[in-house]
């Protein structure tokens, strides 16, 4: 079996109102292990401006916006004036959960909820520069998770609100990640075989053109198919969470150019594990390298390790 360290880091405080009801409260990724499946591929076509293309991988970044600025991830361009990351993700929204209506509700910190209100400071320069921007979906330690939903129309309703929130903050889709839910408590149900199914398919349906991701993580990645749809037909994208090692997600039906088995924390993974990770990416030909905690200090020396190996250029910082 193998074996790494978990990066135990603290959950940011949920408070205030946002969308309807709430804020949502987000928190540090965890380092840990997982698995997930299928989709369509919404690729970045006519995005001449960034480094992937159709044989190099692209690089996603997630980035903890309640310490780190969005717009970072626009900052790290290749020698050749092309932009570094392909896709940034907001880490993180939450899933709550509503007692009295036995609801799944979508929240947002005040951290969170600035980078989306302020969408023309944050997101749409981004975007101006052909990158994607999503917004993480994870649990807050009420009991809602995205793999206890009950029923279809349970599921459909979250879905709805994810819709709506990309609709309304012009995101790019969403990324699940399925960490922090503590399936159980509030007397919330435990992970069961149909929930992340019934709720990737009401998404895709809502959004068919959107983009849809699943950090391999979690219940959710041991649970990827039923009656006969897998996760993998509904979600562009699926990548290694285990940052500092390169494993493939057993994602049946997506191909390589959909899967990300490379996975570091910039902060924490050193510039020659990274390195290794990303000519391991090339030479498998998979289509995704995924990093984590990019920081408002300049890295381009340590992504330069990164984006040599990738695309054979170095980093500079913009």
């Amino acid at each position: 079996m193998r074996t790494f360290n978990k990066l135990f880091l603290t959950k940011a405080a949920s408070f205030g109102m946002v969308l309807t009801l709430l804020f949502f409260s987000a928190c540090k990724k965890d380092a840990s292990n997982a698995s997930p499946q299928t989709a369509p591929a919404s690729s970045l076509k006519g995005q001449s401006n960034l480094a992937a293309s159709a044989t190099a991988p692209q690089t996603v970044c997630y980035v903890e916006v309640n310490t780190e600025n969005l717009l970072n991830v626009g900052n790290y361009q290749l020698a050749n004036g092309k932009q570094l990351f392909s896709i940034g993700i907001i880490f993180a929204a939450n899933i709550n959960y509503d007692t009295t209506a036995d609801t799944a509700q979508l929240y947002f910190n005040s951290q969170v909820t600035t980078v989306l209100s302020g969408a023309a400071t944050y997101i749409k320069p981004l975007q101006a520069k052909g990158i994607k921007v999503l917004l993480s979906i994870l649990g807050n330690h009420e009991g809602a998770g995205i793999c206890n939903f009950q029923t279809q129309a349970a599921a459909t309703a979250f879905a709805k609100q994810l819709s709506a929130a990309v609709t309304k903050y012009g995101l790019d889709g969403i990324d699940f990640d399925d960490e922090y839910a503590d399936y159980g408590t509030n007397g919330t149900g435990q992970p069961n075989a149909y929930s992340f199914v019934y709720l990737v398919t009401a998404l895709r349906q809502l959004m068919p053109t959107k983009i849809i991701s699943f950090y391999d993580y979690g219940p959710a990645a041991s649970e990827l198919s039923y009656n006969g749809v897998t996760v993998g037909s509904k979600v562009n994208y699926s990548w290694n969470a285990i940052y500092g090692t390169y494993s493939v997600p057993n994602v049946p039906g997506l191909s390589k150019s959909n899967l990300g088995p490379a996975a570091i924390d910039i902060q924490n993974t050193s510039a020659s594990t990274a390195a290794s990770l990303a000519t391991q990416t090339v030479s498998g030909g998979y289509g995704i390298y995924l990093t984590y905690n990019l920081p408002n200090t300049d890295v381009h020396t340590y992504l330069s390790s990164v984006s040599k190996a990738l695309y054979g250029q170095a980093t500079v910082y913009k």
